[in-house]
């Protein structure tokens, strides 16, 4: 399990949205680009209420599937739909690089919509979500 610091900015029915600050981690890998704060949706058994500073955690298997699923995947369907697209060039009569890139490119889009569907059902799974632990200092209203 990772721990995170961040604030909660709202909760609703037992969840929260809590700011994280960037992190090393997140600083070198340029994905985010200019965002310079990262909101997560976590699971509330402690009560937290917006404006207080929180330590949540969340398992770092989750992040590295998200990260597969959502890099990975789409270069591994692609490159599948290239081969499907050199083995049916012949049947379908088709020379030059057109088979490559209409394979390629229609198995992208099925891995973007299998990226679709993990997103939803992620979404909807409170297991995979992180988890405020502790109230580190409350907001004063």
């Amino acid at each position: 399990m990772k721990q995170e610091q961040g604030i909660v900015l709202e909760t609703v029915d037992g969840m929260a949205k809590v700011r994280i600050a960037r992190h090393e981690e997140c600083g070198s890998c340029g994905a985010c680009g200019g965002a310079q704060r990262v909101v997560v949706e976590a699971v509330n058994p402690v009560e937290a209420r917006a404006g207080d500073k929180v330590l949540f955690e969340f398992r770092e298997e989750n992040v590295l599937t998200g990260a597969f699923v959502v890099f990975i995947l789409p270069l591994i369907f692609g490159a599948v739909g290239a081969a499907i697209g050199h083995f049916a060039a012949p049947l379908l009569d088709a020379s030059g690089s057109l088979p490559y890139v209409l394979g390629a490119l229609i198995f992208f889009l099925i891995a973007l919509m299998v990226i679709k569907k993990f997103d939803r059902r992620a979404a909807k799974n409170q297991a995979l979500k992180p988890v405020i632990v502790e109230i580190l200092d409350k907001h004063q209203s």
